[in-house]
């Protein structure tokens, strides 16, 4: 177990004034106010960093902040610490364990410039290099990337390597892994199961198998655990499982006696985000990391069991990147995650959309900076370059990232079935992907998850020893019987076929997949229609965003009320507000409003439960929530909002239900003090899930607990777990 410097213990020094950089490139000037706004401009043009501000103007204007950025030494970055953005020069906790660095490293490179680190690191062998990443925190990775090419972030990540070890090991030159992810839009243990088999008989899952829940609850989250550790025991696959909950859930899980055996959690780079978004603190990931350490249920067969998820541009979405670009909050999540040894750390920049990442080019680059600055940083890379139907970003442009990333020298890739998460509603890699990529650059698993494979006939070894496909290779029916196999391919939705065509699906398969993604693609810019809602009464309100493309490309519109809106509204006094929205998707709206508004208001009333006439917007965010919640000041607002379409035309009609509690500031019980609002969520409401007229009953049911309790979200699972 790797020992946990107390916060207070970490040196670091006080922010500077801002200062001002100023180069000349062909007699003219530039000007950049901040090291904030100097690291910004040196980037790579991206949407999330021209929505904060923080973009060069033009190519010219990156290349003299890329000259500045390339003069300043070590030192000067290191006493120059990022402070909150409050104007107060406080540091906050992600920044201070930024600082926990090699201090006796640190002094042998503090003398180098940016640009003579990025030399040493290119011209160092992989020794020089790795001890060289021992002495540097986030924002000096952050630095030495964005004066990088591509040639030479695949290089330089080329060279290093970082392995870890659970029941398998992870990182091992020529290797690729698999972190297969079979999730469900209602959780169903059938699909799970199918998923599972799907993976493992394609060669996948070698890191891990993990599942997204639909729903975060400890009796759900121990109910997914109990399942993936029978059908792996079954199986006989050596790997680990996760059930990607909250931390908070999978401690009470753990508690319970359920088989945790990797710890999850997404990271943020800004405490404001960390805490108030994701509801953590570095407090409760140290006591996370204690508790695995000493009963996690992989015991002292893992040297590493924390496992970390993080992605370009959370932090601008949510408005809480204290002035800092993408670039930079993303290295320091990495600063954050070295803290605590972790088996795994999956990069998913791509995941959020347009307002970060808008075309093929920008997520290529991000994702390629992201590995090696991981990567720089000592930990064990896996990437999972993917995107959502509503960016410009494009399977082709995927797989370009992924070739690339694999030159690189990724430990692993995803495997979601023929890349579309059915419950995520985004895409990613597949185990054909994966298996691609292996024969093309000549990659093997796991060498504990080979044996195994070998002997179930998925591989096999030829005449020099290689591992190749067998002849059991991509048939998900050599772990179960026909008529379970059966049984389970009705339970799986936007499921094609199993047909390949060596480590790629047949042409059949294929052609079905990208037609539905088409279809999904095409849903994203449906107009939404009052009249395809039938006779139900709502009232009309505009959101700041007026537009469609306004809508897609800036979060921050769809969750501010249009200021005419917002002076019309006045306290009600009301116990719940509904508000209705298309978000990315108008026609989830058109097929389930109609069938689950009116039998939920119904609930409602017979419970005499006060709801306020329902709220219809356009162009919403699910944030905008609490613009009405501060307006009218009801408990609860309850919004339904259409969901970015997933894989195939059903999925396109996938809802989700936020339901956000109005927390007094006053109240002693709520554990993040910051934030005003909790969240409880209840996502794939649509026929292929969770049917409307069922989950009208269960947002009903939720309503009424979140009253009683006055808490939503964790703290409201938690005061549930110990009623029971």
């Amino acid at each position: 177990m790797r020992g946990l410097t107390p916060l207070s213990k970490i040196a670091i020094p006080d922010p500077r004034p801002i200062e001002t950089f100023e180069a000349t490139l062909f007699d003219r000037k530039f000007v950049f106010k901040g090291l904030k706004r100097l690291l910004g401009a040196a980037d790579y043009d991206k949407a999330g960093d021209r929505l904060a501000g923080l973009a060069a103007t033009s190519d010219l204007e990156r290349e003299a902040a890329r000259r500045i950025l390339s003069s300043l030494t070590l030192q000067h970055i290191y006493n120059s610490p990022l402070d909150d953005g409050d104007g107060d020069g406080v540091v906050d906790e992600v920044m201070r364990v930024n600082y926990d660095i090699d201090l006796t490293v640190f002094r042998e490179i503090a003398s180098l410039t940016v640009g003579a680190a990025k030399d040493a690191i290119l011209g160092g062998d992989a020794a020089v290099v790795k001890r060289l990443g021992q002495g540097v925190t986030g924002v000096m990775a952050a630095a030495i990337a964005k004066i990088m090419d591509v040639h030479e972030l695949i290089y330089a990540s080329k060279k290093l390597s970082c392995s870890a070890t659970a029941r398998t090991t992870v990182g091992l030159p020529n290797t690729l892994s698999s972190r297969l992810q079979p999730n469900d839009p209602t959780d169903d243990l059938d699909a799970i199961a199918l998923l599972i088999h799907t993976g493992l008989s394609l060669g996948a899952g070698d890191a891990l198998i993990g599942v997204n829940p639909a729903i975060d609850t400890v009796e759900n989250t121990t109910r997914l655990l109990t399942h993936i550790d029978a059908v792996r025991r079954h199986a006989g696959a050596p790997t680990q499982i996760c059930v990607l909950s909250h931390i908070r859930t999978q401690l009470a899980c753990l508690e319970n006696g359920a088989p945790v055996e990797i710890m999850f959690q997404s990271l943020a780079g800004t405490e404001r985000t960390l805490s108030e978004e994701f509801d953590c603190t570095i407090a409760l990931l140290d006591h996370a990391y204690t508790v695995m350490s000493e009963r996690g249920a992989l015991g002292r067969d893992a040297r590493q069991f924390m496992y970390f998820e993080t992605g370009q541009g959370s932090e601008v979405t949510y408005g809480k990147h204290n002035g800092v670009d993408m670039t930079t909050a993303e290295a320091l999540c990495y600063g954050l995650a070295r803290r605590y040894d972790p088996f795994m750390v999956n990069n998913v920049t791509g995941f959020i959309g347009p307002e970060t990442h808008r075309t093929n080019m920008e997520m290529i680059l991000s994702n390629l900076q992201d590995h090696f600055m991981g990567k720089l940083l000592g930990l064990p890379m896996g990437m999972a370059p993917c995107y959502t139907l509503h960016s410009e970003i494009t399977t082709e442009g995927q797989q370009v990232a992924t070739a690339l990333l694999t030159a690189a020298g990724a430990n692993y890739f995803m495997d979601v079935y023929l890349g579309v998460d059915r419950m995520l509603a985004y895409f990613d890699t597949s185990g054909h992907d994966d298996q691609t990529l292996r024969e093309i650059f000549e990659r093997t698993t796991a060498p504990e998850f080979a044996i195994w494979a070998v002997d179930r006939g998925i591989f096999q070894r030829d005449e020099t020893g290689a591992l190749r496909r067998g002849p059991n290779w991509g048939d998900p029916r050599i772990f179960s019987d026909g008529r379970a196999f059966e049984r389970r391919c009705k339970k799986l939705p936007a499921a094609y076929g199993w047909d390949n065509a060596g480590a790629r699906p047949s042409n059949d398969v294929s052609r079905r997949t990208r037609a539905n993604l088409a279809l999904g693609r095409e849903s994203i810019y449906a107009e939404l229609s009052e009249e395809k809602l039938g006779p139900i009464t709502l009232r009309r309100i505009d959101t700041a965003a007026a537009t469609k493309l306004e809508h897609l490309n800036n979060p921050e519109l769809g969750a501010t009320l249009d200021a005419r809106a917002l002076a019309m509204l006045t306290p009600e006094g009301r116990d719940v507000q509904i508000l209705i929205s298309d978000g990315l998707s108008a026609e989830a709206i058109h097929h389930n409003i109609p069938r689950l508004l009116p039998p939920l208001l119904s609930e409602l009333s017979r419970a005499k439960v006060t709801v306020g006439e329902p709220f219809l917007a356009r162009n919403g965010r699910v944030k905008l929530a609490e613009a009405i919640g501060n307006a009218l000041k009801p408990q609860l607002v309850v919004t339904l909002i259409g969901e970015r379409p997933g894989g195939d035309g059903m999925a396109s009609r996938s809802m989700s239900a936020y339901l956000a509690f109005r927390v007094e500031p006053e109240d002693p019980a709520r554990s993040n003090k910051a934030a005003r609002y909790e969240y409880t969520v209840i996502s794939n409401i649509y026929q292929q899930g969770t049917p409307p007229e069922d989950a009208a009953v269960i947002i009903f049911d939720k309503i009424r607990q979140i009253l009683t309790h006055r808490a939503a979200g964790n703290r409201l699972e938690s005061m549930i777990q110990k009623t029971k």
